[in-house]
């Protein structure tokens, strides 16, 4: 897909979901048993849909790790939350062509392998605490935009022809990919873990930085009416991760509280299969044995 098709596919997208969101009912949390004894890790949990999720957690009485790229942050956030709670989750989006400190490109690498890499490295931990009454849970985050993301397996850093758009959309398919790759990986060997991703919609927070003017200023008229608050983010976040409903039950696409159908390429075995053996490859992961195709 050529950059000015990205460009314009995923503001469509965007229009789409903004409309969707106007004329349907925002998802509303039912209320939760207390979690207490259980831990939760958080990515991006310093700020938007992260911070939001671990502070609901938190007022569940689970214990909270935030996990994020700046340790400052990480620690305010926490105070925060042990402020507002009494109780003791990273992303960017369409930033110009750049690589993170491992030289990956940087959605690919923020968006997508960092969370690969973590997953990994938290799974011998996650099978031993997961029992058949309680399962272990794995909740990734994805968009809309993955509808529109082609995954290219021989230009994964996105090197020729960069786009941003198609940058982002890109790691946010691998994402559901990887997510329903993980689950037939656990399913096969009886874990008891699950995995299942989730659509937050078009929130209300600061990932739109790099975005056009002409969005911004869009955005800025009408994000009172058409964009989901943080908190409306997070909310099937939290109900993927707590809900009694789900438990046992992974390989699903979520969005406002719904199963719902992901890309048809998401569903494409051979194509999750070579995502995950590539990705192991970029990452190096000690862990072989988690990591062999």
């Amino acid at each position: 897909m050529s950059p000015v098709s990205s460009f314009l596919w995923t503001y469509a997208v965007g229009v789409k979901v903004l409309l969707s969101q106007l004329l349907s009912r925002s998802f509303s949390l039912p209320v939760f048993p207390l979690q207490n004894g259980k831990v939760a890790i958080v990515t991006g949990g310093a700020k938007g849909i992260g911070y939001e999720t671990a502070k609901h957690l938190s007022r569940l009485g689970m214990h909270v790790i935030i996990a994020g790229n700046h340790e400052n942050q990480g620690e305010l956030s926490v105070s925060r939350i042990v402020k507002e709670t009494g109780n003791e989750k990273a992303a960017v989006m369409l930033v110009p062509q750049r690589n993170t400190a491992d030289g990956f490109e940087e959605h690919f690498g923020v968006n997508y392998l960092g969370h690969f890499m973590l997953t990994h490295l938290l799974l011998d931990t996650l099978k031993q605490s997961g029992s058949h009454d309680l399962n272990s849970r794995i909740v990734t985050v994805s968009s809309a935009t993955h509808y529109i993301g082609e995954l290219n397996l021989n230009d994964l850093q996105s090197r020729h022809n960069y786009s941003p758009h198609g940058a982002y959309a890109q790691s946010k398919l691998a994402l559901v990919l990887f997510s329903y790759q993980l689950q037939q990986r656990l399913a096969a060997e009886g874990s008891h873990v699950t995995s299942n991703v989730v659509d937050p919609g078009v929130v209300n927070t600061d990932l739109y930085k790099h975005t056009s003017w002409l969005f911004k200023l869009c955005k800025w008229l009408t994000s009172w009416l058409l964009f989901k608050t943080s908190t409306q983010g997070a909310s099937t976040v939290i109900y993927a991760a707590v809900s009694p409903d789900l438990e046992g039950a992974g390989g699903s696409y979520y969005v406002n509280g719904q199963k719902v159908k992901s890309a048809d390429i998401s569903y494409d075995e051979d194509l999750q299969r070579k995502l995950w053996a590539q990705s192991c490859n970029l990452v190096g992961n000690p862990e072989r044995h988690q990591c062999a195709s």
